[in-house]
């Protein structure tokens, strides 16, 4: 058994990533490993003009379920937690729990993800209760470095599974590489509406420490408040 990201992106494309992103993105069962990145970014940034206006509700409704961040800031400490346990569906499931030491309180960015039914792709849960869900494709560019692109969004609660429509929808394209020189992980994140443009990002750089996960176990408050069987 191999971990999710190396199962959804496949024996070559992951050989190429850069080492300390293989390592990072070989947290799983099979590795026993669990990985905490700590650092900052440079910015968080919401989109300008009357899109800032436009998703400022959006954002806010948002961050009541640890979806999207509502506020922007500069020079933001900033942790993320990748841990993986099986679910209550008997998934292999890895963390990516993310909180930023905001003025005013920190905020956090939740998700977990499981490889899709389908293969080749990552199912990636938003939030508290997994009521949203979105499709992941993951790229090894030529530089090592890791390209995430999102796919179809869907909301599922009881029985409804609907499609997110593209106009009110956001794409999201994460790009993370290890700077050598620096020793640290940059990662830049932006979301966009095909519509109305830039909804909200981030950027900024990190280490990581890798810890056994039978030694740490799954830290109350990281797992989801409500699991969805359907991916």
């Amino acid at each position: 058994m191999t971990s999710i990201f190396r199962t959804a992106m496949g024996e070559d494309a992951f050989a190429r990533l850069h080492p300390e992103l293989q390592r990072r993105f070989s947290v799983g069962l099979a590795s026993g490993e669990m990985c905490v990145g700590r650092g900052a970014m440079d910015r968080i940034w919401h989109g300008r003009g009357p899109t800032r206006h436009l998703v400022r509700p959006f954002l806010a409704l948002g961050g009541t379920r640890n979806i999207l961040l509502p506020r922007t800031g500069r020079q933001v400490p900033f942790t993320i937690e990748n841990v993986p346990y099986l679910d209550s569906y008997g998934r292999e499931t890895v963390t990516f729990v993310r909180t930023f030491r905001l003025p005013g309180g920190p905020r956090r960015f939740d998700a977990t993800m499981v490889n899709g039914p389908a293969g080749g792709r990552i199912v990636d849960y938003l939030g508290t209760h997994q009521h949203l869900a979105s499709e992941l494709l993951l790229f090894a560019e030529p530089d090592g470095s890791l390209l995430i692109r999102s796919g179809e969004h869907r909301f599922r609660e009881g029985p409804v599974d609907v499609r997110v429509p593209e106009f009110i929808g956001g794409d999201a394209e994460v790009r993370e590489s290890f700077d050598e020189r620096a020793g640290r992980f940059r990662i830049s994140v932006r979301v966009a509406n095909r519509y109305i443009g830039p909804l909200f990002g981030y950027e900024g750089s990190f280490t990581a420490t890798y810890a056994r996960v039978r030694d740490c176990g799954v830290r109350p408050g990281l797992r989801p408040l409500r699991e969805e069987a359907r991916a």
